[in-house]
């Protein structure tokens, strides 16, 4: 059987940076859904497309490719009273406190719902103040993935209606799984997990 639309696809990869040092090389493999459902890069994908089981490459992805440019207006620092305790470099949450502000237009609407939506991991924590960091950990970075194909099969009705595979994790390269958080005292975060920092944090010192 070869790799198409609506196929599920089990990949062993190493992800390595320009300079080939390893970022992640799991035990398990990733599962996903073949065909265009965002259950891997596009470029991955389409060099996937129509191998076999067995078949091995490795992918040079510039950042564009993968996780986007790095992008300085998502670095944000809040005061650290809106955090719980404790608080370490490295715990990521979704979204960002509500400011204290009685302003209400639809702009500043609309760039609250983007700033919950996004991933902010903790890059310092000063006496008063926390950095927080709304890019993915891997933003601006080149990155290369090796794949082996390991296993193909025809989907089900049921996963191409969900769009991702029965029982697979949700695979989110360089930054830990939803599911392994806890959630916070704090009623605007949900912490997600620990850990996880870019290698050159931005900080207040």
């Amino acid at each position: 059987m070869k790799i198409d639309k609506n196929t599920v696809v089990s990949l062993r990869y190493k992800l390595t940076d320009a300079q080939n040092n390893v970022i992640e090389e799991p035990d398990s493999p990733m599962v996903y859904l073949h065909g265009g459902y965002e259950g891997t890069f596009p470029k991955i994908e389409a060099i996937l497309d129509g191998q076999n089981i067995g078949f091995e490459t490795t992918v040079q992805l510039e950042p564009t490719e993968a996780f986007g440019e790095y992008n300085p207006e998502l670095l944000k620092i809040e005061p650290r009273t809106r955090f719980p305790e404790p608080l370490e470099v490295g715990m990521q949450f979704e979204g960002v406190p509500e400011e204290d502000s009685e302003e209400d237009t639809d702009l500043l609407a609309a760039e609250e719902d983007e700033d919950d939506s996004l991933i902010y991991t903790v890059t310092d924590v000063a006496d008063n103040q926390v950095v927080l960091d709304g890019n993915h950990p891997l933003a601006g970075m080149a990155l290369r993935f090796w794949v082996q194909v390991q296993d193909i099969r025809a989907a089900t009705d049921e996963e191409i209606a969900n769009r991702h595979p029965a029982g697979a994790e949700s695979f989110t390269f360089g930054m830990p799984n939803e599911e392994d958080g806890e959630e916070s005292d704090a009623d605007d975060f949900i912490s997600i997990a620990s850990g996880a920092g870019r290698s050159n944090p931005r900080t207040l010192h």
